[in-house]
């Protein structure tokens, strides 16, 4: 039963990662997340049923429309795959205990800012503040052990950024700071720290790939967000394990 309970949230994560496409992309603009439906950008023929199809109809239409043949951004279904994968490892780590509900709604922040941070190097305050009021208040009914730890892990984190934006003069987004505060809340201390040293480090990294693909200068602006999404991802669900090895390679 847990294999079919996997595939289940699987299939529930694509189609929900096919809306969050929608959602990381629209609402930075300002637009409705409903209306107009999904149409092309270039010819404008509003999609059907059988280009939506998440991750299945980029591979069966070779990223191309279907009608003028324009390329389809290869951000599509990856974080529909993204969040199809996130979705399953959320019940296979957890099972249908009550943390299993902040997981889903964890990934699923983690996967809206990563598309909106990747297009406009924005994380939208509309997605952000209501999701993270939202895990607040499950926190208080789901809490971390000890109960505080979430309170204390989110002020750290929001301050941590906010001190480096500060001394940076600008180098930090606002929309990161509070980020640190949600990922406080739903991973407290600990895990905020070990979030924001693995952040950093695939930042660097991510940072000197793009700059050298792009061959631009030092100073230019790279989104910061989804190397956080990663890292918070990793703590979540592996924290425990890499603490284990870390401990048994230096024992």
């Amino acid at each position: 039963m847990a294999i079919t309970y996997t595939v289940f949230f699987t299939i529930f994560g694509l189609v929900f990662g096919s809306f969050y496409n929608v959602v990381g992309l629209r609402v930075p603009k300002k637009e409705s997340i409903a209306f107009p439906p999904s149409h092309c950008t270039k010819c404008d023929r509003q999609l059907t049923a059988l280009d939506l199809v998440p991750v299945f109809s980029y591979l069966f239409l070779r990223g191309r429309c279907r009608s003028c043949g324009e390329k389809i951004h290869w951000v599509y279904p990856l974080m529909e795959f993204i969040t199809g994968v996130l979705f399953a490892i959320s019940f296979w780590k957890i099972g249908f205990e009550p943390e299993l509900i902040i997981a889903i709604l964890f990934v699923s922040l983690l996967v809206i800012i990563t598309v909106s941070d990747i297009a406009y190097m924005l994380i939208p305050d509309k997605v952000l503040l209501p999701i993270g009021a939202l895990l607040l208040v499950l926190r208080l009914f789901i809490p971390l052990d000890p109960w505080w730890d979430s309170l204390l892990g989110a002020s750290l984190g929001f301050s941590i950024l906010l001190l480096i934006a500060m001394a940076s003069k600008g180098g930090m987004g606002g929309g990161d700071i509070k980020l640190f505060f949600v990922i406080g809340l739903v991973l407290g201390v600990s895990g905020t720290l070990m979030t924001l040293f693995f952040a950093s480090l695939i930042g660097s990294i991510a940072g000197i790939i793009m700059l050298r693909i792009k061959n631009q200068g030092r100073k230019t602006p790279v989104p910061f967000g989804p190397s956080i999404a990663l890292g918070a991802v990793i703590v979540y669900f592996w924290s425990d394990a890499l603490l284990n090895w870390y401990m048994n390679f230096w024992g």
